[in-house]
């Protein structure tokens, strides 16, 4: 197996333009941009560019939210205009400097001001909301979602007296709260996620229930039956998961189903979530990230370095760096890939490219065949002027009687007998690169094996490199004792006269 494959399989996101819409149709902002626009020379704010208390009220009202004392909208309003700062759709004005600009004699701070509260006008990346490329929009958003992670990761105070130090600060020892293990905690959480959506054997589309996210972090992976401690973790990171992406989801990272509420029991002063009914795990919570939300967990992995691959990113290679990168790709990933490379090039040209890199003796070239194979299927048979021309060549010419004979060619010569072979050691030895199905694996090799009366005999003779290696994991799969035992034989056969891998 090659050393460099990504460590992620690739991610299909839509087009940049239509991820740009959906970053500007997250609710949270879309409520930041409109307060940008609301903000103007009678906007007050506190030192730390904080709505006062008094304007929180007018704010949700432009955002079209109840602002009633038990009503939610002021502190949505809060939410939103932090976020308009911190992505400098919002510039804060300090007050200070607009003291200093006012003389007391002039129109200037009104009777009754707070001193210590400042203005706020438009940011400049206000316009890019309209006049901006997409990239600009994505910007803001990934700039938004740092702030909310930051928030869904920050601990929820009943009393801030309580964890106020004697230095005026965050007492973090009385908060019992590590806030780099809590944003960890919720990085391995998305990334998680982000695993099981795009893995061929994860749910896609489908959301994840909250007990299956939250066991992933918490049940180590050697471990059978969960303790009753670890049951209870379990149970505690679902509901910390719970508050989180309740503010998750209105950036636009996730579609979340919140947990019931009625399966919440008090007891004490804690709550806890009863036992899970696996016959209504909804019930739970579930999570899907969304389109952006993929593009958004995929750049901060690759900010952070994590080899994290998206559809599109060979389609302006050469044939080679193509057919080596599709490995490990899902298949309708590599599909995907596939296509994009082969949209702007003609189905001659992609022909000719595919054939010349698909040829080699190193341990990957088994598998770049398989690949060229799968590919020349997708140009069809305006390619078949160019597979012509390699039936003679003996690394390709089994390929191309193959993709001749099953685009009903006509004229298409039989192989010669040392080619037959010679493409059976090939076929398998992509198969094992590719990490098939065993069940797949053992049908292949019986199939072959049964075609050919005395095929053993011949195959240890081939002169290809993965010969010996193939021949060795036939006899390992074939379910006939008798013919696991030739392929053995064929094996040592072929390693006594140099052929095949060490």
């Amino acid at each position: 197996m090659p050393e460099d494959r990504p460590t992620l399989p690739p991610v299909l996101l839509p087009p940049e333009a239509e991820l740009a819409r959906a970053a500007l149709a997250a609710p949270l902002l879309a409520r930041a941009v409109r307060l940008a626009r609301w903000a103007g020379p009678e906007t007050r704010v506190g030192a730390g560019g904080e709505l006062v208390t008094e304007q929180l009220g007018a704010a949700a009202r432009e955002l079209g939210l109840p602002d009633g004392p038990d009503d939610d909208g002021p502190a949505y309003a809060g939410e939103a205009w932090r976020v308009a700062v911190e992505t400098g759709l919002v510039e804060v004005e300090d007050p200070q400097d607009e003291a200093a600009g006012t003389p007391d004699d002039e129109e200037g701070t009104a009777p009754g001001d707070d001193e210590d509260t400042g203005g706020a006008v438009a940011g400049d990346n206000l316009a890019l909301v309209t006049k901006g490329s997409p990239q600009d929009v994505l910007g803001l958003w990934l700039d938004a979602l740092d702030v909310v992670l930051a928030d869904a990761a920050a601990p929820v105070i009943d009393d801030l007296h309580d964890v106020i130090g004697e230095d005026g600060g965050i007492d973090f020892d009385a908060l019992d709260w590590d806030p780099e293990a809590e944003a960890e905690f919720l990085e391995g959480v998305l990334g998680n996620l982000y695993l099981l959506t795009v893995t061929e054997a994860g749910p896609g589309d489908q959301p994840v229930p909250l007990p299956v996210l939250a066991a992933s972090m918490v049940v180590p992976d050697d471990m059978g039956e969960p303790t009753d401690d670890v049951l209870e973790q379990v149970s505690e990171a679902m509901m910390r998961l719970d508050d989180q992406f309740r503010l998750l989801e209105p950036v636009g990272l996730v579609d979340y189903q919140p947990v019931d509420e009625a399966l919440m029991v008090e007891e004490g002063d804690e709550q806890e979530p009863a036992a899970v009914d696996d016959e209504d795990v909804s019930r739970y919570g579930l999570v899907r990230l969304t389109p952006l939300g993929l593009f958004g967990i995929r750049s901060r992995m690759l900010e952070a370095g994590v080899a994290a691959p998206a559809v599109g990113d060979l389609a302006d290679k050469g044939a080679d760096v193509l057919l080596g990168g599709l490995t490990g790709y899902p298949e309708p990933a590599a599909r995907a890939e596939t296509l994009q490379w082969l949209a702007p090039r003609t189905p001659a040209d992609a022909a000719r490219e595919l054939l010349a890199a698909a040829r080699g003796g190193d341990r990957d070239a088994p598998l770049r065949r398989l690949h060229c194979q799968q590919a020349l299927a997708l140009v069809g048979a305006h390619a078949e002027p160019e597979v012509r021309a390699v039936l003679d060549d003996a690394e390709l010419g089994g390929l191309a009687r193959v993709w001749l004979a099953e685009h009903g060619a006509a004229d298409v010569p039989p192989p010669p007998e040392s080619m037959i072979f010679w493409l059976a050691i090939d076929t398998i030895a992509a198969q094992l690169d590719a990490d098939g199905e065993a069940d797949e694996l053992q049908d292949l090799v019986e199939g072959l094996v049964g075609q050919h009366s005395g095929f053993f005999d011949a195959a240890w003779r081939v002169e290809h490199p993965a010969t010996a290696d193939v021949l060795e994991a036939m006899g390992r799969l074939h379910r006939d004792k008798h013919l696991a035992k030739e392929a053995r034989k064929a094996a040592f056969k072929s390693r006594s006269r140099g052929g095949g891998a060490a």
